[in-house]
Protein backbone atom coordinates (compact mmCIF):
# COMPACT_ATOMS: atom_id res chain seq x y z
CA UNK A 1 0.00 0.00 0.00
CA UNK A 2 2.90 2.62 0.91
CA UNK A 3 4.08 2.15 -2.65
CA UNK A 4 0.67 2.51 -4.30
CA UNK A 5 0.52 5.41 -2.05
CA UNK A 6 3.85 7.24 -3.35
CA UNK A 7 2.81 6.70 -6.86
CA UNK A 8 -0.82 8.74 -6.46
CA UNK A 9 1.47 11.24 -4.87
CA UNK A 10 4.40 11.45 -6.90
CA UNK A 11 2.79 11.18 -10.61
CA UNK A 12 2.63 14.10 -12.60
CA UNK A 13 1.78 14.99 -16.21
CA UNK A 14 4.97 15.90 -17.09
CA UNK A 15 6.79 12.74 -15.61
CA UNK A 16 4.36 10.96 -17.44
CA UNK A 17 4.88 12.73 -20.76
CA UNK A 18 8.82 12.86 -20.30
CA UNK A 19 8.16 8.96 -20.30
CA UNK A 20 6.64 9.13 -23.15
CA UNK A 21 8.94 11.19 -25.23
CA UNK A 22 11.77 9.30 -24.06
CA UNK A 23 10.25 6.07 -25.61
CA UNK A 24 9.09 7.74 -29.11
CA UNK A 25 12.32 9.49 -29.16
CA UNK A 26 14.68 6.36 -28.91
CA UNK A 27 12.25 4.08 -30.55
CA UNK A 28 12.08 6.06 -33.43
CA UNK A 29 15.58 6.41 -33.75
CA UNK A 30 16.65 2.88 -33.79
CA UNK A 31 13.79 0.69 -35.18
CA UNK A 32 15.05 1.15 -38.86
CA UNK A 33 18.02 -0.55 -38.08
CA UNK A 34 16.73 -3.49 -36.27
CA UNK A 35 14.34 -4.05 -39.20
CA UNK A 36 17.09 -3.90 -41.96
CA UNK A 37 19.31 -6.15 -39.77
CA UNK A 38 16.32 -8.82 -39.55
CA UNK A 39 16.28 -8.26 -43.38
CA UNK A 40 20.01 -9.11 -43.97
CA UNK A 41 19.79 -12.02 -41.87
CA UNK A 42 16.90 -13.22 -43.91
CA UNK A 43 14.61 -13.37 -40.52
CA UNK A 44 10.59 -14.40 -41.57
CA UNK A 45 8.43 -11.76 -39.95
CA UNK A 46 7.67 -13.97 -37.06
CA UNK A 47 11.61 -13.52 -35.95
CA UNK A 48 12.12 -10.53 -36.55
CA UNK A 49 8.57 -9.18 -34.19
CA UNK A 50 10.01 -12.02 -31.87
CA UNK A 51 13.41 -9.73 -32.04
CA UNK A 52 11.16 -6.52 -31.55
CA UNK A 53 8.76 -7.85 -28.95
CA UNK A 54 11.68 -9.38 -26.65
CA UNK A 55 13.62 -6.25 -26.49
CA UNK A 56 10.69 -3.98 -25.31
CA UNK A 57 9.38 -6.95 -22.72
CA UNK A 58 12.99 -6.88 -21.12
CA UNK A 59 13.67 -3.70 -21.34
CA UNK A 60 10.18 -2.87 -20.04
CA UNK A 61 9.95 -5.51 -17.08
CA UNK A 62 13.54 -4.33 -15.91
CA UNK A 63 12.91 -1.18 -16.01
CA UNK A 64 9.77 -0.54 -14.49
CA UNK A 65 11.50 -3.31 -11.68
CA UNK A 66 14.17 -1.53 -11.06
CA UNK A 67 12.43 2.14 -11.24
CA UNK A 68 9.81 1.10 -8.45
CA UNK A 69 12.65 -0.80 -6.15
CA UNK A 70 15.06 2.70 -6.20
CA UNK A 71 12.41 5.28 -6.72
CA UNK A 72 14.60 6.57 -9.40
CA UNK A 73 13.76 7.06 -12.91
CA UNK A 74 16.22 4.22 -14.12
CA UNK A 75 15.37 3.96 -17.79
CA UNK A 76 16.06 0.65 -19.83
CA UNK A 77 16.91 0.84 -23.39
CA UNK A 78 18.54 -1.70 -26.03
CA UNK A 79 22.17 -0.56 -26.95
CA UNK A 80 21.89 1.25 -30.55
CA UNK A 81 25.58 1.16 -31.45
CA UNK A 82 25.35 -2.45 -30.45
CA UNK A 83 22.71 -3.15 -32.92
CA UNK A 84 24.48 -0.83 -35.57
CA UNK A 85 27.88 -3.90 -34.72
CA UNK A 86 24.65 -6.68 -35.36
CA UNK A 87 23.59 -4.79 -38.37
CA UNK A 88 27.00 -5.05 -40.12
CA UNK A 89 27.42 -8.53 -39.64
CA UNK A 90 23.85 -9.14 -41.26
CA UNK A 91 24.77 -7.44 -44.34
CA UNK A 92 28.63 -8.93 -44.49
CA UNK A 93 26.56 -12.18 -43.99
CA UNK A 94 29.84 -13.44 -41.48
CA UNK A 95 27.60 -15.11 -39.20
CA UNK A 96 23.91 -16.61 -39.02
CA UNK A 97 21.41 -15.83 -36.57
CA UNK A 98 21.54 -18.69 -34.58
CA UNK A 99 25.63 -17.96 -34.03
CA UNK A 100 24.50 -14.28 -33.39
CA UNK A 101 22.00 -15.48 -30.61
CA UNK A 102 24.91 -17.70 -28.78
CA UNK A 103 27.40 -14.32 -29.02
CA UNK A 104 24.36 -12.32 -27.24
CA UNK A 105 24.07 -14.89 -24.37
CA UNK A 106 27.74 -14.84 -23.73
CA UNK A 107 27.81 -11.03 -23.76
CA UNK A 108 25.00 -11.09 -21.44
CA UNK A 109 26.67 -13.81 -19.24
CA UNK A 110 30.06 -11.66 -18.77
CA UNK A 111 27.92 -8.47 -18.11
CA UNK A 112 25.70 -9.99 -15.29
CA UNK A 113 29.16 -11.45 -14.26
CA UNK A 114 30.47 -7.90 -13.91
CA UNK A 115 27.36 -6.60 -11.83
CA UNK A 116 27.24 -9.49 -9.60
CA UNK A 117 31.00 -9.38 -8.87
CA UNK A 118 31.34 -5.25 -8.61
CA UNK A 119 33.60 -5.39 -11.25
CA UNK A 120 32.25 -3.30 -13.59
CA UNK A 121 33.56 0.10 -12.37
CA UNK A 122 37.02 -1.48 -12.31
CA UNK A 123 36.67 -3.43 -15.86
CA UNK A 124 35.62 0.13 -17.40
CA UNK A 125 38.62 2.28 -15.70
CA UNK A 126 40.85 -0.20 -18.06
CA UNK A 127 39.43 0.44 -21.37
CA UNK A 128 40.95 3.92 -22.65
CA UNK A 129 38.05 6.34 -23.10
CA UNK A 130 39.69 7.47 -26.16
CA UNK A 131 39.45 3.64 -27.56
CA UNK A 132 36.52 2.94 -26.20
CA UNK A 133 34.81 5.68 -28.06
CA UNK A 134 37.18 4.89 -31.55
CA UNK A 135 35.60 1.79 -31.31
CA UNK A 136 31.96 3.17 -31.17
CA UNK A 137 32.73 5.68 -33.49
CA UNK A 138 34.01 3.08 -36.26
CA UNK A 139 30.80 0.73 -35.84
CA UNK A 140 28.58 3.77 -36.62
CA UNK A 141 30.32 5.65 -39.40
CA UNK A 142 29.08 3.51 -41.93
CA UNK A 143 25.77 3.76 -40.68
CA UNK A 144 25.96 7.56 -40.86
CA UNK A 145 27.76 7.51 -44.63
CA UNK A 146 24.94 5.20 -45.86
CA UNK A 147 22.59 7.60 -44.69
CA UNK A 148 23.80 9.47 -47.77
CA UNK A 149 24.78 6.83 -50.05
CA UNK A 150 21.57 5.75 -50.88
CA UNK A 151 20.15 9.33 -51.70
CA UNK A 152 20.35 8.03 -55.66
CA UNK A 153 18.23 5.25 -54.94
CA UNK A 154 15.34 7.53 -53.71
CA UNK A 155 16.25 10.62 -54.11
CA UNK A 156 12.54 12.23 -53.24
CA UNK A 157 12.02 10.77 -50.13
CA UNK A 158 15.67 10.56 -48.67
CA UNK A 159 16.55 14.19 -50.25
CA UNK A 160 13.36 15.22 -48.26
CA UNK A 161 14.17 13.29 -45.21
CA UNK A 162 17.90 15.09 -45.32
CA UNK A 163 16.17 18.65 -45.51
CA UNK A 164 13.95 17.89 -42.54
CA UNK A 165 16.53 16.36 -40.61
CA UNK A 166 18.91 20.13 -40.70
CA UNK A 167 15.78 22.03 -39.99
CA UNK A 168 15.14 19.65 -37.22
CA UNK A 169 18.78 20.03 -36.12
CA UNK A 170 18.43 23.73 -36.20
CA UNK A 171 14.72 24.33 -34.49
CA UNK A 172 13.59 21.47 -32.92
CA UNK A 173 16.61 19.13 -32.08
CA UNK A 174 15.23 16.44 -30.01
CA UNK A 175 12.39 15.53 -32.61
CA UNK A 176 14.49 15.80 -35.52
CA UNK A 177 15.02 12.13 -36.24
CA UNK A 178 11.34 11.78 -36.05
CA UNK A 179 10.16 14.74 -38.07
CA UNK A 180 12.89 12.94 -40.46
CA UNK A 181 11.33 9.27 -40.49
CA UNK A 182 7.41 10.70 -40.22
CA UNK A 183 9.13 12.94 -43.36
CA UNK A 184 10.69 10.03 -45.35
CA UNK A 185 7.41 7.61 -44.93
CA UNK A 186 5.13 10.54 -46.26
CA UNK A 187 7.01 11.39 -49.06
CA UNK A 188 7.65 7.67 -49.73
CA UNK A 189 3.70 6.92 -49.79
CA UNK A 190 3.56 10.11 -52.09
CA UNK A 191 5.71 8.78 -54.61
CA UNK A 192 3.89 5.19 -54.12
CA UNK A 193 7.26 3.38 -52.94
CA UNK A 194 5.51 2.24 -50.08
CA UNK A 195 5.32 -1.51 -50.21
CA UNK A 196 2.33 -3.73 -48.65
CA UNK A 197 1.86 -3.93 -44.98
CA UNK A 198 2.86 -7.47 -43.89
CA UNK A 199 2.52 -9.27 -40.81
CA UNK A 200 0.31 -6.77 -38.33
CA UNK A 201 -1.33 -8.24 -35.16
CA UNK A 202 0.07 -8.62 -31.65
CA UNK A 203 3.77 -9.94 -30.85
CA UNK A 204 4.95 -13.20 -30.64
CA UNK A 205 7.83 -14.77 -29.32
CA UNK A 206 9.25 -17.72 -31.24
CA UNK A 207 12.60 -19.52 -29.60
CA UNK A 208 15.66 -19.92 -31.80
CA UNK A 209 18.10 -22.06 -29.71
CA UNK A 210 21.83 -20.44 -29.64
CA UNK A 211 24.89 -21.71 -31.59
CA UNK A 212 28.37 -20.85 -29.84
CA UNK A 213 31.36 -20.54 -31.70
CA UNK A 214 34.71 -18.98 -31.42
CA UNK A 215 33.83 -16.63 -33.64
CA UNK A 216 30.89 -15.50 -32.05
CA UNK A 217 33.03 -14.57 -29.37
CA UNK A 218 35.70 -12.87 -31.02
CA UNK A 219 33.84 -11.35 -33.41
CA UNK A 220 30.11 -10.14 -31.66
CA UNK A 221 30.44 -10.97 -27.76
CA UNK A 222 33.89 -9.06 -26.57
CA UNK A 223 33.20 -6.05 -29.12
CA UNK A 224 29.58 -6.52 -28.07
CA UNK A 225 30.20 -6.21 -24.58
CA UNK A 226 32.51 -2.99 -24.82
CA UNK A 227 30.65 -0.91 -26.61
CA UNK A 228 27.69 -2.00 -23.56
CA UNK A 229 30.08 -0.80 -21.28
CA UNK A 230 31.04 2.18 -23.07
CA UNK A 231 28.08 4.08 -24.60
CA UNK A 232 25.10 2.97 -22.52
CA UNK A 233 26.60 1.79 -18.92
CA UNK A 234 28.66 4.11 -18.11
CA UNK A 235 26.95 6.80 -19.96
CA UNK A 236 23.52 5.81 -18.12
CA UNK A 237 25.30 5.83 -14.65
CA UNK A 238 26.72 8.94 -15.35
CA UNK A 239 23.05 10.41 -16.11
CA UNK A 240 21.61 9.12 -13.09
CA UNK A 241 24.08 10.73 -10.99
CA UNK A 242 24.60 14.28 -12.75
CA UNK A 243 20.21 14.23 -12.39
CA UNK A 244 20.84 13.97 -8.60
CA UNK A 245 20.35 10.26 -8.12
CA UNK A 246 23.61 8.97 -7.05
CA UNK A 247 22.15 6.99 -4.01
CA UNK A 248 20.99 4.08 -6.58
CA UNK A 249 23.87 1.24 -6.62
CA UNK A 250 25.47 0.62 -9.63
CA UNK A 251 26.32 -2.94 -9.57
CA UNK A 252 22.36 -3.99 -9.49
CA UNK A 253 21.58 -2.20 -12.61
CA UNK A 254 24.52 -3.71 -14.21
CA UNK A 255 23.70 -7.06 -12.73
CA UNK A 256 19.75 -7.18 -13.76
CA UNK A 257 20.50 -5.39 -17.16
CA UNK A 258 23.20 -8.71 -18.12
CA UNK A 259 19.98 -10.96 -16.76
CA UNK A 260 17.49 -9.29 -18.95
CA UNK A 261 19.57 -9.67 -21.69
CA UNK A 262 20.66 -13.34 -20.79
CA UNK A 263 16.64 -14.29 -20.74
CA UNK A 264 15.92 -12.63 -23.88
CA UNK A 265 18.62 -13.25 -25.93
CA UNK A 266 16.94 -16.72 -27.36
CA UNK A 267 14.05 -15.07 -28.87
CA UNK A 268 16.00 -12.69 -30.49
CA UNK A 269 16.50 -9.13 -28.19
CA UNK A 270 20.23 -8.33 -28.71
CA UNK A 271 21.24 -6.57 -25.14
CA UNK A 272 19.28 -4.53 -22.42
CA UNK A 273 20.93 -1.78 -20.83
CA UNK A 274 21.02 1.37 -19.11
CA UNK A 275 19.67 4.19 -21.63
CA UNK A 276 21.94 6.73 -21.76
CA UNK A 277 20.61 9.59 -24.23
CA UNK A 278 17.25 9.63 -23.56
CA UNK A 279 17.69 8.89 -19.87
CA UNK A 280 18.59 12.40 -19.48
CA UNK A 281 14.69 13.03 -20.62
CA UNK A 282 13.21 11.06 -18.01
CA UNK A 283 15.77 12.03 -15.38
CA UNK A 284 15.54 15.70 -16.02
CA UNK A 285 14.44 18.56 -14.79
CA UNK A 286 11.51 18.56 -17.86
CA UNK A 287 10.23 15.39 -16.25
CA UNK A 288 9.08 17.45 -13.00
CA UNK A 289 11.25 20.22 -11.07
CA UNK A 290 11.17 17.63 -7.90
CA UNK A 291 14.00 14.94 -8.14
CA UNK A 292 12.06 12.47 -5.48
CA UNK A 293 9.11 12.47 -8.42
CA UNK A 294 10.90 12.11 -11.26
CA UNK A 295 10.83 8.65 -10.48
CA UNK A 296 7.42 7.66 -12.71
CA UNK A 297 8.80 9.03 -15.82
CA UNK A 298 10.40 5.70 -15.37
CA UNK A 299 7.28 3.60 -14.84
CA UNK A 300 5.89 5.70 -17.75
CA UNK A 301 8.43 4.69 -20.28
CA UNK A 302 8.34 0.93 -19.14
CA UNK A 303 4.79 1.03 -19.63
CA UNK A 304 4.90 2.16 -23.23
CA UNK A 305 8.09 -0.06 -24.31
CA UNK A 306 5.80 -2.35 -23.11
CA UNK A 307 2.76 -1.35 -25.66
CA UNK A 308 5.50 -1.15 -28.23
CA UNK A 309 6.08 -4.85 -27.49
CA UNK A 310 2.52 -5.84 -27.41
CA UNK A 311 1.61 -4.52 -31.04
CA UNK A 312 5.33 -5.54 -32.35
CA UNK A 313 3.67 -7.10 -34.87
CA UNK A 314 1.93 -3.71 -36.17
CA UNK A 315 4.85 -1.69 -35.61
CA UNK A 316 7.50 -3.83 -37.64
CA UNK A 317 4.81 -4.34 -40.31
CA UNK A 318 4.68 -0.55 -41.13
CA UNK A 319 8.68 -0.10 -40.42
CA UNK A 320 8.67 -3.46 -43.40
CA UNK A 321 6.47 -1.88 -46.09
CA UNK A 322 8.86 1.38 -45.96
CA UNK A 323 11.96 1.74 -48.59
CA UNK A 324 15.08 -0.08 -47.69
CA UNK A 325 16.63 3.15 -48.44
CA UNK A 326 14.56 5.41 -46.23
CA UNK A 327 15.36 2.41 -43.38
CA UNK A 328 18.80 2.63 -44.35
CA UNK A 329 18.48 6.84 -44.21
CA UNK A 330 16.97 7.45 -41.09
CA UNK A 331 19.07 4.48 -39.22
CA UNK A 332 22.14 6.86 -40.43
CA UNK A 333 21.03 10.38 -39.71
CA UNK A 334 19.62 9.15 -35.88
CA UNK A 335 23.40 8.28 -35.51
CA UNK A 336 24.88 11.12 -36.06
CA UNK A 337 25.40 12.68 -32.74
CA UNK A 338 26.21 9.80 -31.21
CA UNK A 339 28.74 9.20 -33.79
CA UNK A 340 29.89 13.27 -33.80
CA UNK A 341 30.23 12.90 -30.10
CA UNK A 342 32.78 9.97 -30.17
CA UNK A 343 34.69 10.96 -32.51
CA UNK A 344 35.25 14.05 -30.91
CA UNK A 345 36.34 12.46 -27.22
CA UNK A 346 38.30 9.73 -29.24
CA UNK A 347 40.45 12.63 -30.68
CA UNK A 348 40.44 14.76 -27.68
CA UNK A 349 43.60 13.52 -26.08
CA UNK A 350 46.74 14.45 -28.46
CA UNK A 351 48.74 12.10 -26.92
CA UNK A 352 46.14 9.10 -27.97
CA UNK A 353 44.94 10.44 -31.29
CA UNK A 354 47.04 8.43 -33.29
CA UNK A 355 45.95 4.76 -31.69
CA UNK A 356 41.94 6.40 -31.43
CA UNK A 357 42.02 7.27 -35.04
CA UNK A 358 43.82 3.78 -35.87
CA UNK A 359 41.42 1.79 -33.92
CA UNK A 360 38.72 4.08 -36.10
CA UNK A 361 40.04 3.63 -39.18
CA UNK A 362 40.55 0.00 -38.99
CA UNK A 363 36.87 -0.56 -37.46
CA UNK A 364 35.21 1.03 -39.94
CA UNK A 365 36.55 -0.64 -42.80
CA UNK A 366 34.53 -3.52 -41.74
CA UNK A 367 37.30 -6.15 -42.17
CA UNK A 368 37.55 -10.17 -41.18
CA UNK A 369 40.72 -11.88 -41.05
CA UNK A 370 41.18 -15.10 -39.66
CA UNK A 371 37.29 -15.13 -39.19
CA UNK A 372 37.88 -12.32 -36.20
CA UNK A 373 35.89 -9.05 -36.95
CA UNK A 374 37.00 -5.73 -37.32
CA UNK A 375 35.96 -4.48 -34.09
CA UNK A 376 38.68 -6.84 -32.67
CA UNK A 377 41.22 -6.09 -34.98
CA UNK A 378 40.38 -1.92 -34.11
CA UNK A 379 40.95 -2.54 -30.78
CA UNK A 380 43.90 -5.10 -30.73
CA UNK A 381 45.73 -2.49 -33.34
CA UNK A 382 45.06 0.79 -31.50
CA UNK A 383 45.74 -0.61 -28.15
CA UNK A 384 48.71 -1.80 -29.47
CA UNK A 385 50.02 1.56 -30.85
CA UNK A 386 49.00 3.00 -27.77
CA UNK A 387 50.75 0.88 -25.93
CA UNK A 388 54.17 1.31 -28.18
CA UNK A 389 53.60 5.30 -28.09
CA UNK A 390 53.42 5.09 -24.23
CA UNK A 391 56.62 3.06 -23.79
CA UNK A 392 58.29 5.54 -25.89
CA UNK A 393 57.23 8.29 -24.21
CA UNK A 394 58.45 7.19 -20.85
Amino acid sequence: MTALTDLRRDASASAVTAGFVAVVVGAASSIGLLVGAARDFGLTQGQTVSWVLSCYLAISVSGFALTWRHRAPVKMAWTTPGLALVASLAASHGMHYAEVLGAYVLSAGLMTGLGITGAFERVTARIPASLANALLAGVLLPFVLGAFRVLPQAPLPVGGMLLVFLAGRARFPRWAVPAALLAGAGLSLAAGAVGPLTGGGLGTLVWTTPEFSLRGVLTLALPLTVLNLASQQLPGVAVLRACGFARVPTSPLVTWSGVASLLSAPFGAHTTTLAAITAAIAAGEESHSDPERRWVAGLSAAFFYLMLGVFAGWVVGAVGAVPAPVVAAIAGLALVSTTLASVTAALADERGREAAFLTLAVTASGVTFLGVGSAVWGLLLGGGLGWVLGRRRA
